[in-house]
């Protein structure tokens, strides 16, 4: 069975779609209806900008979201068996699977990326990528910090997960991951506590925005982030979404799942290769690829 999966922030780069607009009149289109919907021409960035221009948030989220999506769109093989996302990307799943139209998940992406902005300038905050410990031990290392929000935020793949929080909670975390054994406690360059509490108020404006959106019976199963097991109910796939923003994006279990429900072809769909590395190290025997 094949699975695509789609990637989140951090997966941009210049020129990223430059050469799936020139060669493809239907992918044009779809590019050029989102410079109308987002009313500026992010084309202009995301094929000819500088990395610090792609890097902010209302070009980077929706610029990864409209190359997965774009590219899901235009090619013959795409043909899912199952999708999941990546954080972000399991707004791309959705829309390649028939459960959001294109512009919908654009506008979402667009709302998601701005309450996210919003919400760092709310709450300043980060995050750190720890390697080499058990997650057991990271969970127990940020539940005993309980004098600052710290928690487990993106479960990427075993001996990976990112963390999420305060500034000073992230940095007690770093010193009692190191002093447990970790080989790396690094702090990232985000602007935010993604995946945490601190997005309480980026949870709530998105809240309102699904809840107004149509969602549509999807084409094929997805496994989301919040509860990593294979979904088709509507309303379940929207309260997921809309709770993914405060909870950790349980990638590591998403894919076990999927292998156990029969997928041996992985295949990623949007720019970059970090989550073919990802289910490589999730597990070994999968076939991965690009789309």
């Amino acid at each position: 069975m094949k699975a695509f999966v789609f990637p989140g922030q951090g997966a941009q780069f210049p020129g990223m779609g430059k050469s799936l607009y020139e060669e493809n009149p239907t992918a044009k289109a779809f590019f050029e209806q989102a410079n109308e919907v987002l009313g500026f021409r992010i084309t202009d960035i995301m094929f000819g900008g500088t990395e610090e221009e792609l890097k902010q948030t209302r070009v980077t989220q929706p610029a990864i979201f409209l190359h997965s999506v774009i590219l899901a769109k235009t090619s013959p093989e795409f043909i899912p068996d199952m999708v999941a996302g990546h954080s972000l990307g399991e707004f791309s799943a959705l829309v390649a699977n028939g459960t959001l139209g294109f512009e919908d998940g654009l506008k979402l992406v667009y709302q998601r990326a701005m309450a996210m902005q919003e919400a760092c300038e709310i709450n300043p905050s980060t995050m750190a990528a720890i390697l080499g410990l058990a997650d057991e031990k990271v969970e127990e290392i940020c539940a005993s910090i309980t004098e600052e929000i710290v928690v487990p935020a993106n479960y990427n793949c075993p001996g990976q997960l990112v963390i999420s929080g305060t500034m000073r909670g992230i940095e007690i975390a770093c010193e009692k991951m190191k002093a447990a054994g970790a080989k790396r406690a690094l702090p990232l360059p985000v602007g935010g506590a993604f995946h945490s509490p601190l997005m309480e108020p980026a949870r709530e404006k998105l809240q309102k925005a699904i809840e107004e959106t149509e969602f549509r019976a999807p084409g094929c199963k997805i496994y989301q982030n919040v509860n990593t097991v294979a979904t088709l109910n509507v309303n379940d796939i929207k309260a997921n979404l809309i709770a993914q923003l405060t909870a950790p994006v349980k990638w590591t279990q998403s894919v076990q799942n999927m292998v156990k429900d029969g997928a041996v072809q992985f295949i990623e769909c949007g720019p970059g290769k970090v989550l073919q590395g990802l289910v490589k190290k999730i597990h070994a025997e999968a076939e991965v690829s690009g789309l």
